[in-house]
């Protein structure tokens, strides 16, 4: 009896410790997702190239645009999404690259690095370059040409600005064109930055 007495005990008593561990447990709570915020040109092009050079090894810039996604606001030379073409000359072959902060179903954009399919290369007004040349940001070419473009970006303040990295043949390096519009061909408005040296090129209208 008094065995059978211990046994009812003992287990009540471990029945009390495992309610009181389960009851002590910590609940451990996720926190939100922080929203997407817009990147720099640089850092973008840098995991493009990375994903490049797994394409071709001696893949080379050949131009590169912001692109304005509707949740992610663009800011002062920063984006939510940036495209990249590279070329491989051996190959004679261009490919689209895209980084986004964001997935983009409608739009076909992926959260991250994607990329398009190859096509051939046929030279043209744009010259490839190494990535290496890219030492100014579209963060430093949007404040240099907001100052060479204060009377236009005051007359205009509600007109989206956007960027596009090249080599022309007619510049001596590759260059940031800082314009004002949806779209090259729709600017009335450039203002044109030395991606190498970050100097002041010239103002297209």
């Amino acid at each position: 009896m008094k065995r059978t007495h211990r046994i009812v005990s003992c287990l009540t008593v471990l029945l009390f410790l495992a309610g009181c561990s389960q009851e002590t447990k910590p609940t451990v709570q996720k926190e939100p997702e922080k929203p997407a915020e817009p990147v720099t040109a640089l850092y973008a092009l840098q995991q493009m190239y990375i994903a490049a050079r797994g394409w071709a090894p001696d893949a080379q810039v050949l131009q590169m645009s912001s692109l304005d996604l509707k949740d992610v606001k663009s800011a002062e030379g920063k984006a939510g999404a940036w495209a990249c073409t590279f070329v491989a000359q051996q190959r004679h072959r261009t490919r689209p690259f895209t980084y986004s902060v964001a997935a983009v179903p409608a739009s076909g954009l992926q959260k991250g690095v994607s990329k398009g399919d190859e096509e051939i290369w046929v030279p043209g007004q744009a010259r490839p370059f190494f990535i290496q040349a890219a030492k100014t940001d579209a963060v430093a070419a949007y404040a240099l040409a907001m100052k060479k473009g204060a009377d236009y970006a005051k007359k205009n303040p509600d007109m989206p600005v956007k960027f596009l990295l090249e080599w022309d043949k007619m510049q001596r390096n590759p260059a940031w064109r800082v314009f004002w519009g949806e779209s090259v061909a729709m600017s009335g408005f450039s203002v044109y930055v030395d991606a190498t040296t970050g100097q002041f090129v010239k103002i297209a209208h």
